[in-house]
């Protein structure tokens, strides 16, 4: 197969603007082309436009690129450079040096077909892929109107909104597809766009809409009958049952309910053979909130609506709002401190309250449904499952929360429901098992396990764990063997915190790569890289005014890092999410940073009143004076934007912000696909490790000193006069800038690193001391949010 290099996305309407916006954030040219307008809008009117006029004529490709730019679906705005636009008129021919083509026009039959035909095939050139990216129209349908050279190159690539967060692609050829184009196109996707691949049939809705509109419109059928509002029904179906913060109403809000009723009124006219069919009819209730104009976010109110004293709720009785009444229950309560998403699902289910007897109702429908749509939208529970994981964002699938329950135990209950359960799910007793570092799934059609395989390209670590892959670990972080002499430093503590116990594996990570490896990779598989230092422990170890337990605690993490900076191995970090604090700290010391595409690192500690003291503040002080020194020119611009970004606490948006931040720098890599982040690291540190010569500690460094001390220290004043910044603030931010200058001493001042973390230190354990800063570390403990004293 030809490289994808040049892709063209007929439709600039939300869903064909961040897809072409993706697009441009995985390097490829776009071309992005819509309708020409019929009428001038009034501000074209009043700039003496003409229905002639290009800004005219291209209008809603132009509000389309401007409006992912607004939704931040490119990584950077630049990014959006990469993207052309036009018009279905005057710029179809341009599509003919497009590699891939792919549809995004409104969902329906007769419209798209149209532009197939009169459109496309008339500029389309042989051998380009083409795609649509219906969400449930029939591949094969469409797949009739292409002649014979055309029909082997198209299929469905099925983006689920917005296509930069949500990894779900569903592909689904027709009867006509040529299998090395699905593999092409599968393996495209997962590399260069970081897409987890779906395979889905020519049914409706293919695979995670089936599952997931079902899901949501069961819910509200459970809503009614246990008089449950929607403030509660949401709390009982978030996190605590491993599904995501949305849930199910503020989810409908998100997809916008008119779009969710659409769907559903498609979905029963085209199920006429659906055993659940009467399940999508749309209730009454909702049909009453349309007519309204309540269709959710973009509405501004649907089952929610912000007001001044918060998110008010829809009461579906009355047809009124009403103002929040957080919801607490005890089964939601249990379910939360479960543990992994397997036992909160098994809590959820198993509780004695309302919201457990919606949990259960809802997933007990929801997974039968599942089960008996296979082989029928899918050949496999692992599609299923992942379709479910990456398209609604629930933390596990529907087979792998029937192993969770328990196959049996569920279909007992399920039974004495008086639901009617598949005779077949009586004869199984899990859907997954693993034995020996490999994972089985169960095929249903056969009867028979059948090995998960793994792509050369990804690295399992719990697989590897499992075949005994450990050399040694404590309960917050682990040492992995991933083969070819490299070493891997895995972390697992909750949220992957920094403690004791992880900085204990750091030295002996480091040893070990040394001792007797090539080369060491930090990275891990949790939800994220590292949230930072323990808070609790600092608390407590502040409050019993044991400060001597910090400072050590303190030494032994800069003393980690600095091992691992000048190590005699490479070593590469692969942050991937959330990188905070002492997580971007870990990072900053690798020789490389191999980032996944959606990294969010920054130095957040002014959060709790304290500044980065693990040698996060000292690495952005060298930093800024090698590039003075390597610029000759003074040093007051570079140290003055790393001190912003650890005042603000700053947090990229995306890995590709992290070079403008200088986090990362020339020679470090993104990588897309997050099942790959681990296996890139590795070949870095395989290819580094031929030609490795260990970094030297810098000598004679030339402090920035008092006088850009008192640069920043003017600027602090000015942001407090402002209201930017509180009283507080500037007393943390007066700390930072000592930090970050060198301290009390003249410009040009010689240096050293070791220098530069006694200061960090010295004023980390001085704010140690100060109440405004217990006071914002418990709040951060127990709301979560930054407290602004």
């Amino acid at each position: 197969m030809k490289q994808i290099k040049r892709v063209s996305v007929l439709g600039a309407g939300v869903m064909g603007a961040t897809i072409a916006a993706h697009l441009a954030n995985a390097g490829l040219d776009v071309l992005l082309l819509d309708m020409v307008p019929k009428e001038l809008s009034d501000a074209e009117q009043a700039k003496g436009l003409t229905l002639g006029s290009p800004e005219v004529r291209n209008r809603y490709a132009i509000q389309g690129k401007q409006g992912a730019i607004k939704g931040k679906g490119f990584y950077l705005k630049d990014f959006a450079a990469q993207v052309s636009v036009g018009n279905f008129e005057d710029h179809m021919e341009k599509i003919s040096s497009c590699d891939w083509v792919v549809e995004v026009v409104v969902e329906n039959m007769a419209i798209k077909k149209s532009l197939i035909t009169e459109k496309i095939l008339p500029n389309l050139t042989e051998g380009t892929i083409l795609s649509t990216n219906t969400s449930g129209l029939s591949v094969n349908e469409m797949a009739e109107l292409l002649p014979e050279q055309h029909r082997k190159n198209f299929l469905v690539t099925h983006f689920f909104n917005p296509p930069r967060f949500l990894r779900l692609l569903e592909i689904v050829p027709s009867r006509y597809t040529d299998p090395e184009v699905v593999s092409f196109m599968s393996e495209f996707g997962s590399k260069r766009l970081g897409k987890g691949i779906v395979y889905g049939k020519d049914t409706p809705n293919f695979v995670a809409n089936r599952i997931g509109v079902y899901n949501m419109f069961n819910a509200m059928r459970h809503l009614v009958d246990l008089d449950l509002t929607v403030e509660e029904a949401d709390a009982a179906s978030g996190p605590s049952s491993a599904r995501p913060k949305s849930a199910i109403f503020r989810t409908c809000d998100l997809v916008g309910n008119d779009t969710m009723a659409h769907v559903c009124r498609n979905s029963f006219e085209l199920l006429s053979n659906d055993e659940e069919r009467q399940m999508f009819q749309v209730p009454d209730f909702y049909s009453a909130m349309i007519e309204k104009g309540l269709f959710g976010q973009k509405a501004k109110q649907g089952f929610f609506k912000k007001e001044k004293d918060g998110i008010h709720y829809y009461d579906y009785q009355t047809g009124e709002y009403r103002a929040p009444q957080v919801p607490k229950f005890g089964s939601v309560k249990v379910a939360k401190k479960a543990g992994d998403a397997a036992a909160k699902v098994k809590a959820a289910v198993n509780g004695d309250d309302k919201a457990a007897e919606f949990v259960w109702r809802n997933l007990r429908d929801t997974l039968i449904y599942s089960f008996n749509r296979i082989p029928e939208i899918s050949d496999d529970v692992i599609n299923v499952d992942n379709a479910m994981k990456w398209g609604f964002g629930w933390e596990i699938g529907p087979f792998e929360m029937l192993d969770a329950i328990g196959v049996q135990q569920f279909v007992v209950r399920a039974e004495s429901d008086g639901v009617v359960v598949p005779a077949a799910m009586r004869e199984i007793e899990s859907f997954y098992k693993s034995e020996g570092g490999k994972k089985f799934a169960l095929n249903l059609v056969s009867g028979k396990y059948e090995e998960i395989p793994v792509s050369a390209s990804q690295i399992n670590l719990n697989r590897l764990r499992q075949a005994g892959s450990v050399l040694e670990g404590n309960q917050d972080a682990s040492i992995h063997d991933i083969g070819d002499g490299v070493i891997c430093l895995e972390f697992h503590s909750k949220m992957n915190a920094i403690d004791l116990g992880t900085i204990e594996m750091i030295e002996k990570a480091v040893a070990r790569a040394e001792a007797g490896g090539v080369g060491l990779v930090v990275g891990n598989q949790g939800s994220a890289f590292s949230a930072g230092a323990n808070l609790a422990y600092f608390l407590e170890a502040i409050k019993a005014k044991e400060l001597n337990k910090i400072e050590e605690l303190i030494i032994r993490l800069q003393n980690a890092l600095m091992g691992m900076k000048y190590a005699s191995v490479p070593v590469v970090a692969a942050p991937f999410g959330m990188v905070l604090g002492g997580g971007a700290e870990v990072a900053l010391h690798a020789d490389v940073i191999n980032a996944h595409a959606e990294t969010f690192m920054g130095l957040v500690e002014i959060g709790v009143g304290l500044l980065p003291a693990g040698g996060g503040t000292k690495e952005l002080a060298l930093r800024a004076i090698e590039k003075a020194s390597a610029y000759r020119t003074d040093v007051t611009p570079f140290i003055s934007k790393h001190f912003q970004n650890i005042l603000m606490g700053k947090v990229s948006g995306a890995a590709a912000e992290l070079e403008g931040m200088n986090y990362m720098r020339p020679g470090d890599a993104v990588t897309m696909d997050i099942d790959r982040l681990i296996a890139d690291a590795k070949q870095r540190v395989l290819s580094l490790s031929a030609t490795y010569r260990p970094s030297q500690p810098p000598q004679n460094l030339k402090a920035p000193g008092r006088d850009v001390g008192a640069v920043l220290k003017s600027q602090l004043y000015t942001m407090q006069v402002g209201g930017f910044i509180s009283e507080y603030e500037m007393e943390l931010g007066s700390s930072i800038a000592e930090v970050i200058t060198g301290g009390d001493v003249p410009a040009g001042t010689l240096i050293s690193e070791q220098y530069l973390l006694d200061l960090e230190r010295e004023n980390f354990l001085k704010l140690c001391g100060n109440d405004k800063t217990v006071a914002r570390i418990e709040n951060m403990l127990k709301t979560g949010k930054v407290l602004r004293n």
